[in-house]
This record gives C-alpha cells, structure tokens and sequence, in this order.
C-alpha cells in the first residue's frame, strides 16, 4: 500500500495502531517465509558437492559408461 509522504512522516512520528502493526506483522512473517524457502531452494542448488561426487544428471540422460553396457548387452541378442 503506498500512502503520501505527509502520512508517513506522521505515521514515524505517532507510531502504528495496533491494528495497524500486526498488519506489519503479518505481511513481514509471509515475506520472511518466502525468503526463507527461496534460499533453501537455492542452497539446494548451489550447495558445493564433495570432491569426487558427479555431477548431477537430468533423468534419462546417458553416461558414456551406460552406453558402453548398453551395446554390449544389444550385441549379444
């Protein structure tokens, strides 16, 4: 909600409703939770894996190991 800058500068100075301030509450509860699960999200992402473990696939994709198997298996029918 924006409100004109003579309303604000009461508003600094007399303080918020009750009202008023668990509307800020609020708001500022649902905003944390949204940051909260968007780093979470992003820490999965961008977490550093430990040296060794490979990289992560997309499903379906083929390492060039699974393809060696793969024709070796069809060859044999």
């Amino acid at each position: 909600m924006v409100y004109t800058l003579s309303y604000q500068m009461y508003k600094s100075e007399h303080g918020l409703s009750a009202a008023e301030q668990r509307a800020a509450d609020v708001g500022a509860g649902a905003r944390a939770a949204v940051m909260r699960g968007l780093r979470l999200r992003l820490g999965r992402v961008f977490r550093p894996r430990p040296a060794g473990w490979p990289a992560r696939r997309g499903a379906g994709a083929v390492t060039g190991s699974g393809a060696a198997s793969r024709r070796l298996l069809s060859s044999g029918r």
